[in-house]
């Protein structure tokens, strides 16, 4: 092997040691000399998206589901702008992520010159959307600056990095480095007398609950001791499967149903570990959360957001709950019908929110018996996803939920791509809407071309649903601008070598969710919603309360 090589050659083969397998992008005349590197060396699977939101989207999906590091490449300028909604998704859900765009030449870089793909001040641009953005601005610092990148995407609070790299320096030659190991990631620490004080106040609670969120998807362990020590779980949509869905100590993500709610006020003690309390999982922080409500969080930021705590530990929620738990044992007496209240609070939550789907109760049903437990469930959003999809349909483990958590319309397809690729899970379902489905409709074509295992379910009402739902309950019925016209997807999907079903009659779900489920390969089945019917209860927007919580 030559001493020397290219700087594109040395990012490949340093992501490689970063245990990258797989990375998303579009290729351009501004990140090739990465991309054939990483083609000639052959051992990252490089898929290319249609657009850069769908390879950001992508790289988001696969990092959710396997807990590692997501990689997409942009080119840059337009290119880089386009996957910026993509980076605030990630953002949003604090994905560990590197984001790889090019740059003009540093000859004439930021010299205003309309020099083609520049954008001006690209990188204030990044910064905005990345936990942090750098410049690579020499040979030299190349992979020191890949190196930092990766280390502060994937340290806790996780999050998005960019890089840009000019091109002169991506096609420089550089001798080969000594090291080039993957940086050296710490976890953080945390004050166990804080801890020992945390205990000290738990130990007094007869019926505590936590309430996990996505940063404890890494602490099932510790949560298993606290659930055995007697204590109750709820959770935030980013924090479900932490605990299995079905075990008997967990509400699951029914966390502003009124049952649940109710329940709250029996509640003595709440821990709140890894979540942010999203205003609409909290109804706009109105929500009555048990009180005194304690936190734990890797954001020292956390404290006293959103809901003021009793008590806040700085740390990484496994130590955390892990320490706390050994300081429990045999300290803590929970009350025997506690588990009993918990089960009932849920069996409601359950029972109206059924109630509330109408036709699509089977559906859901159809889908339960369908997945098994070793599955992804990736989410767009859409009125089905609200209703049903974050909450009812049962996940099994920490990283199988995946949804667009920033809210924004049209991820959930390409997250769903990326998650199936990780190769995490026998099987990827996806739920979309039509709407969601048609602003990034192209990348079907890149989960047919990749062999993508995943089954698209396409709830297809031809509309945007939840702003009719919001103009037939606050505009006075007006539905202004909300049809959308679709395209015959069965002919659509032929077009594309993409396997189709229709489903007009739920009567038919077992059978076709079946098949769907068994192909190997990419699949949408298109709920025709015209013919199935409406939702009993029309979800117009998250639930949301004007007056003050009473707090338990």
């Amino acid at each position: 092997m030559s001493n020397q090589t290219t700087v594109g050659e040395l990012i490949a083969a340093f992501l490689e040691q970063c245990g990258v397998q797989t990375a998303f992008g579009v290729i351009s005349i501004h990140n090739m000399p990465i991309l054939d590197a990483i083609g000639c060396r052959g051992k990252i699977r490089y898929v290319g998206a249609r657009g850069e939101a769908g390879a950001v989207n992508m790289a988001d999906g696969l990092a959710r589901v396997s807990g590692g590091l997501g990689v997409a490449f942009t080119s840059t300028g337009t290119a880089a702008g386009n996957a910026a909604g993509a980076m605030v998704e990630a953002l949003t859900a604090g994905t560990a992520l590197l984001h790889i765009t090019g740059q003009i030449e540093t000859e004439y870089l930021d010299q205003d010159l309309a020099y083609i793909h520049e954008a001006p001040d690209q990188l204030s641009m990044l910064q905005s959307i990345s936990k942090a953005a750098f410049r690579v601005r020499s040979v030299e610092t190349a992979l020191p600056t890949i190196r930092e990148a990766v280390r502060v995407a994937q340290t806790a609070p996780s999050g998005p990095v960019s890089v840009e790299i000019p091109i002169d320096i991506q096609a420089a030659l550089t001798d080969w480095p000594a090291d080039l190991s993957a940086p050296h990631l710490t976890t953080l620490t945390h004050d166990e007398a804080r801890v020992e004080q945390l205990a000290n106040e738990l130990a007094k609670a007869k019926r505590p609950l936590l309430w996990l969120g996505g940063g404890t998807r890494h602490a099932r362990a510790a949560v298993e001791r606290l659930v055995a020590l007697g204590f109750g779980v709820v959770t935030s949509v980013q924090g479900r499967g932490v605990l299995p869905e079905d075990h008997p100590a967990t509400l699951g993500a029914f966390n502003v149903s009124p049952s649940v709610e109710r329940f709250y006020k029996t509640c003595d003690a709440m821990l709140v570990v890894g979540s942010r309390l999203r205003g609409n999982e909290t109804l706009k922080y109105k929500l009555g959360l048990p009180q005194p409500l304690y936190r734990v969080d890797a954001d020292a930021l956390a404290d006293n957001r959103g809901y003021r705590n009793a008590l806040f530990v700085h740390g990484d929620s496994a130590r955390v709950l892990d320490a706390l738990a050994t300081r429990l044992e045999n300290r803590i007496k929970v009350d025997p019908q506690f588990a009993a209240d918990l089960a009932e609070a849920r069996e409601i939550a359950v029972s109206e929110t059924a109630k509330g789907l109408g036709p699509y109760r089977r559906l859901v049903e159809a889908l339960q018996h369908a997945v098994g437990r070793d599955y992804n469930w990736v989410r767009d959003v859409t009125i089905s996803n609200s209703t049903w999809g974050n909450r009812l349909l049962k996940i099994f483990s920490p990283r199988a939920g995946v949804h667009a958590l920033g809210g924004g319309i049209g991820q959930g397809m390409q997250m769903a791509i990326g998650a199936a690729l990780a190769n995490a899970a026998a099987k990827t379902v996806c739920l979309v809407g039509d709407g969601g489905l048609m602003v990034n409709v192209g990348e079907l074509a890149t989960a047919v071309q990749e062999k993508a295992n995943v089954m698209i379910v396409l709830m297809n009402d031809q509309c945007y649903g939840v702003i009719r739902n919001i103009q037939d309950a606050q505009y006075g019925g007006r539905r202004m601008f909300v049809d959308l016209h679709q395209p015959e997807f069965s002919q659509f999907c032929a077009s594309l070598g993409l396997k189709h079903y229709r489903l007009s009659s739920l009567d038919d779900a077992d059978a076709v969710i079946g098949e769907g489920i068994a192909f190997e390969g990419p699949v949408l089945l298109e709920v025709d919603m015209k013919s199935v019917g409406s939702f009993e209860t029309a979800f117009a927007g998250p639930p949301v309360r004007k007056e003050e919580p009473q707090h338990a």
